[in-house]
């Protein structure tokens, strides 16, 4: 009856103990019933052991906060990204050196073959860049595990000091309603010096107790901040997790295939400006010719109505023919008087 007592007067207490199941309770009572009021060091080893538990546990997160190099995959993830920018599509229009000055062939092959081996040697880079990611996203992967685990370590240290405090509740209680009255009635009582003494000494016991259970609601405290930490901590790892592999599964596909599809739709504009060229050459030859064709032909007609020799020309020949002879009969006549005045001239003579 005494201990239903006991444990029905603690429901107020920081630890409900009514809240607790019954192999819980059973272990609170066995511990508070191993609390020795005349063993001094009792309350230096009360509870020493979850204590150290969460101590320990502590240092663990700690330590695991520290290790996380999360700005070693946001480093990681910046490299993917500069490396991505750094392929310029816009570069695929423009052309330079000694192919690019040649008409259709110089742009295409200066501007296309830089970029390719652009892309190739970025390729390189991207691949190793993916398998950091990966490697990270496993360390990642292995980190959520552990805090899991050590989630549900932080859980028993938390159960396991709510024992200790359970029962060091039920026996402060005890002593500050039983056995402290019964001690000061006796003092009281007998009014011996020795029986006053044990009183005080009972008091200063009771009186560092209540500091240790202080003590131990604090690493209480302190387990119930850590569990929070814990998720956070994993949380953080998670959206980490999560960006990995939207990196490696969607934007890296998606970033190779936007590269196939520039190189493709470059192909088709210079296949399509090099056709129009051809077009545009196989029409301005088409018009030369037919030009040619049509000079050629009217001079062929004109010729073929023409006659051999054309009247104006037969005039002329026959007008410069008369002439001709008239100008050949009038020197005969000039040089047949001139040669019959000579003789004229010999007869004198």
């Amino acid at each position: 009856m005494d201990e239903v007592v006991r444990l029905s007067d603690v429901n107020k207490d920081i630890v409900d103990i009514s809240a607790m199941t019954e192999e819980e309770r059973k272990q609170v009572q066995t511990i508070a019933d191993g609390i020795k009021i005349d063993d001094s060091n009792a309350i230096i080893s009360y509870g020493v052991g979850a204590q150290r538990e969460i101590s320990d546990f502590a240092d663990t997160i700690l330590q695991e906060v520290r290790s996380k190099d999360t700005g070693f995959v946001g480093e990681i993830m910046t490299d993917l990204v500069v490396t991505i920018k750094d392929l310029d599509v816009d570069s695929l229009g423009s052309g330079g050196g000694f192919f690019s000055k040649i008409p259709l062939v110089g742009n295409f092959l200066d501007a296309f073959k830089r970029f390719v081996a652009r892309y190739d040697k970025m390729s390189v880079q991207l691949e190793k860049i993916v398998e950091e990611l990966d490697k990270a996203r496993m360390n990642l992967l292995r980190d959520i595990t552990l805090l899991d685990n050590l989630y549900e370590r932080n859980l028993g240290f938390l159960k396991n000091l709510d024992l200790y405090i359970a029962a060091g509740q039920i026996k402060l209680r005890e002593m500050r309603e039983k056995m402290v009255p019964e001690l000061k009635a006796k003092a009281d009582a007998s009014g011996d010096p020795a029986d006053a003494q044990r009183l005080q000494d009972f008091m200063q016991f009771l009186n560092r107790f209540e500091k240790k259970l202080h003590d131990l609601k604090l690493s209480r405290m302190v387990s119930i901040q850590t569990a929070p930490q814990v998720r956070l901590v994993q949380s953080g790892n998670q959206v980490l997790v999560e960006k990995i592999q939207s990196s490696i599964l969607n934007t890296i596909p998606l970033w190779k295939n936007q590269i196939v599809l520039a190189i493709t739709l470059f192909r088709q504009k210079k296949a399509v400006e090099l056709q129009k060229e051809v077009s545009e050459t196989t029409n301005e030859l088409l018009r030369k010719n037919m030009e040619m064709l049509k000079s050629s032909t009217l001079d062929i007609a004109r010729e073929s109505e023409r006659g051999i020799v054309d009247i104006e020309t037969l005039k002329k020949v026959n007008n410069d023919l008369i002439s001709t002879i008239e100008e050949t009969l009038k020197i005969q006549k000039e040089g047949r008087a001139k040669r019959e005045l000579a003789e004229k001239e010999l007869v004198k003579l």
